[in-house]
């Protein structure tokens, strides 16, 4: 069973999904943040694969059934939403995975807030949070969401909040907990060689899996391998 919940986040309402009632609760829970446009529902078959270990998934501000205020759409705010998943779920200890620009939001409630965690997971993106453009906004928008199909996951407001209010910033933080870093091997990865030096200076317990028959879009082309990939990672953790 995979139960359907809300947290606040000042006055924004973050929606995330959690297998806590089939769970073993004496294994540590894995909570994951999707990428820039998905929501917590194209995340449930994971949670449901990882079972008995509880898994906790949130959609984002002005993502899926979350709340989409008119601004806040920094790093900052992310982080808050991801804070406000992790206090209503009373979870103290987690695994924290990202996945593509939510790795960016993961890298930043890490730096603060590695205590907490037990792992890191990240999945083809590197070690930063990008400013975004308008060019992106327009190209994003017009070029994937809407032939896509996927305006219902993310609202435009949503990607103009991202744009205008998106700050660059190096996510530079070395943690000593161990950390799984995935990335596709095809063109279209938006995990690089020289992304991936970085993140072996930033990690002294790191572990790297690479995907030969993916790009950007692992979960779409090699579903199988990337959960087990998860699962055995996190295991005896």
């Amino acid at each position: 069973m995979i139960e359907s919940k809300i947290a606040i986040n000042q006055d924004v309402q973050i929606h995330y999904l959690d297998s806590k009632p089939d769970a073993d609760q004496k294994l540590t829970p894995l909570i994951i943040c999707p990428g820039l446009s998905e929501t917590a529902e194209e995340y449930e078959d994971l949670l449901l694969y990882l079972l008995p270990r509880r898994a906790i998934v949130l959609s984002f501000r002005g993502r899926g059934q979350s709340d989409t205020p008119f601004s806040h759409y920094d790093l900052k705010d992310h982080i808050a939403d991801l804070s406000a998943v992790v206090e209503a779920a009373a979870v103290d200890r987690f695994h924290l995975m990202g996945y593509s620009r939510g790795v960016s939001y993961a890298l930043g409630y890490a730096q603060t807030n590695e205590h907490h965690l037990e792992s890191l997971i990240l999945e083809d993106y590197p070690a930063e949070h990008k400013q975004m453009s308008a060019e992106w906004r327009h190209d994003y928008i017009f070029n994937y969401l809407k032939p896509m199909k996927r305006k219902e996951k993310i609202r435009e407001q949503a990607v103009i909040g991202i744009e205008r209010d998106s700050s660059q910033l190096q996510l530079d933080v070395k943690l000593k907990l161990p950390v799984l870093v995935m990335r596709g091997m095809l063109e279209g990865s938006l995990l690089s060689d020289a992304d991936l030096i970085h993140y072996k200076q930033l990690f002294s317990n790191i572990t790297v899996k690479e995907f030969f028959e993916s790009a950007h879009n692992i979960r779409g082309t090699e579903k199988e391998e990337l959960y087990q990939t998860i699962e055995q990672f996190i295991e005896h953790r």
